[in-house]
């Protein structure tokens, strides 16, 4: 209407459309990874309990995964961060949040730095860490799987943020 040259609000909008017998259509819109409810198929315990200073490399890393909105859809990215050097030492992006995700970026953490011995992995309780895929994954390397406790997000979120 506006374009037309009349003015109007949204109240003379409403009206109008009303009277026309016309209903506006909007749908509901959920945000990614806000689909909420169930517990994990696996809780590993709480390992690194929130010691998030670590004197050498290697030993313990923190993975979570994001969205980014992007103009074809979201996008999903995972990464890993070691907490010695505070670096992202693996990460992946996918169209979906899938366990194959989360998979691939701690693939990739471990192509680039090659770890000797075991690798304490710290992650908050999302569906893709507590897969039975990620637990295999785990264990074939001799790393170890630890999780933050369902009220702890904001600190797992906290040490996510590149310093």
């Amino acid at each position: 209407m506006r374009e037309a040259g009349e003015t109007c609000d949204k109240h003379r909008v409403a009206r109008l459309m009303s009277r026309e017998g016309l209903r506006s259509h909007t749908g509901y819109q959920r945000r990614p990874g806000c689909y909420g409810g169930l517990k994990p198929a696996v809780v590993s315990p709480n390992h690194l309990d929130r010691q998030f200073i670590v004197t050498v490399p290697n030993v313990a890393c923190v993975t979570d995964i994001t969205y980014l909105r992007t103009y074809e859809g979201w996008l999903y990215l995972a990464v890993v961060i070691d907490l010695f050097s505070r670096q992202v030492v693996g990460w992946s992006m996918k169209s979906r949040m899938t366990t194959e995700l989360v998979l691939d970026t701690l693939l990739s953490a471990v192509w680039r730095r090659k770890p000797q011995g075991s690798v304490m992995v710290h992650s908050d309780q999302g569906s893709q860490f507590s897969s039975g895929y990620w637990q295999s994954f785990l264990k074939a390397n001799h790393w170890v799987g630890s999780m933050s406790r369902s009220a702890n997000k904001v600190a797992l979120e906290c040490k996510m943020q590149i310093q």
